[in-house]
């Protein structure tokens, strides 16, 4: 008497369930479509003057439950390149082409009341190096404007004694990810300024945050002063960082243009991308033709790492030792001569061809 009204039970237990279930659905690859299109730059035909910054309340939030890794050091990590290109190239048309974002007005030229932002005196390279390499007639020391790139883990730095020792610029730690911010980045942000080196910041990316929330939580850490160096966005595979997460490349390549987008927009600069070989060699290749890169290359002149790649910046040491840090600094060079750097310093940005 009571089985048809069991029956019934359980074919109503069977519906919910099924109901209920996603496993069907994770089960499946799909594709999900973006979160973070909404804030990409809208690129008109011709070059615009001045854009406001897009809200943050405009922009899609996702909840990242990893924390970004304070105990890393994001710059340098590689002390030799041990990356090979395959053979041969493929056509950069079989990759997907990610559309340039628009140009904007280059930082204007600075008025005698403010000589202090102008690029001064080249000062000579003088720096030794724990791990010298033999760049032979490709030497970094054939070109005349170096530079240094600082975090906190170089502690408290002697501007003025890395000043004399030959440091023309420096680019300083500023954040990652969403929501760290170098501590050292405000004190290395004054004083390397007031010794006179050309100063700039740079973000470490990180893969587990939207790239909307990074390029807010930059802009709002990061002034926006006139004769700063151009932002970077320092993009890397990082085997030490509590993110784990390797995006496709195109999710990469998305992710890298709104970030850039934002800043450009913000400051008025197109920002310059840092890379290492292995980044470089999964999602670069062919990539962001317009922007400026700075390369790291420590064991290899730029030409054999990066094939056909122009440069602007080249890291080509890690190991570097100067009377102004205690420990190793990362050493780089300006891809030019006195003249062009004081043309591209001084807010006539241009990209160096690659020698």
């Amino acid at each position: 008497m009571r089985l048809p009204g069991v029956v019934s039970f359980m074919i109503a237990s069977l519906f919910l369930a099924g109901c209920s279930s996603t496993s069907g659905m994770d089960a499946l690859d799909v594709q999900r479509p973006s979160n973070e299109t909404t804030s990409s730059v809208v690129r008109p035909s011709a070059p615009i003057t001045s854009v406001p910054v897009a809200k943050a309340s405009n922009v899609r939030r996702l909840a990242e439950a990893a924390p970004v890794d304070d105990n890393v050091q994001p710059f340098g990590l590689a002390e030799e390149e041990a990356v090979a290109f395959p053979a041969p190239e493929l056509p950069d048309s079989a990759d997907a082409p990610v559309e340039p974002a628009a140009l904007v007005s280059p930082p204007k030229l600075l008025s005698r009341a403010a000589p202090a932002m102008l690029a001064g005196p080249v000062t000579r390279y003088g720096f030794r190096d724990a791990k010298p390499i033999n760049f032979g007639r490709s030497s970094p020391r054939h070109l005349a404007v170096h530079g240094v790139d600082v975090s906190r883990w170089q502690g408290n730095v002697n501007w003025e004694k890395l000043r004399a020792q030959g440091a023309n610029f420096a680019y300083i730690k500023a954040t990652d990810g969403g929501d760290h911010l170098d501590p050292m980045f405000m004190k290395n942000w004054r004083n390397a300024d007031a010794a006179g080196l050309k100063r700039g910041a740079y973000h470490f990316f990180y893969w587990c945050r939207t790239a909307g929330e990074q390029a807010d939580w930059f802009i709002r850490n990061v002034p926006k002063v006139d004769g700063a160096l151009p932002p970077v966005i320092d993009v890397e595979w990082n085997g030490e960082s509590s993110c784990k997460r390797r995006p496709s490349r195109e999710k990469v390549l998305e992710k890298m243009q709104v970030f850039m987008d934002k800043l450009e927009r913000h400051y008025g600069q197109r920002p310059i991308i840092y890379t290492a070989p292995d980044f470089y060699r999964d999602n670069l290749r062919g990539q962001f033709l317009d922007y400026p890169f700075w390369l790291r290359a420590v064991a290899r002149h730029p030409s054999k790492v990066y094939p056909d790649r122009k440069w602007l910046f080249w890291q080509y040491s890690g190991s570097g030792l100067s009377h102004g840090v205690t420990g190793r600094i990362d050493l780089n060079v300006f891809n030019g001569d006195e003249r062009q750097w004081r043309a591209w310093a001084g807010g006539r940005q241009m990209v160096a061809d690659a020698d």
